[in-house]
């Protein structure tokens, strides 16, 4: 299969993970501060980071380095208050 396709299709199933990721957040079905919306968000933003590096889009590249480093940081942020909550629920029952 020819790269270039390879890539395209990549491309687009970053622009499909980027409307699914909003589209369930806008009818209720994820909430903002989920995982799940962040990983939809994450796999859209590497689709579209592959696919403006190999074309030389490089404001989309920009933009969607960008909301990959803020959906990263949002998971990490998540896992850390989840943690923190977990020692101060412990420290609270002693």
């Amino acid at each position: 299969m020819d790269s270039k396709l390879v890539i395209e299709v990549i491309g687009w199933l970053g622009v499909i993970f980027y409307v699914l990721a909003y589209l369930l957040l806008t009818i209720g079905f994820l909430k903002a501060n989920s995982y799940l919306f962040h990983i939809l968000n994450i796999l859209g933003a590497s689709g579209l980071i592959m696919d403006s590096a190999y074309f030389g889009d490089k404001p989309n590249l920009v933009v969607n380095v960008l909301w990959l480093a803020i959906g990263i940081i949002a998971i990490i942020s998540r896992c850390y208050a989840a943690k923190s909550g977990a020692i101060k629920a412990e420290a609270s029952d002693n």
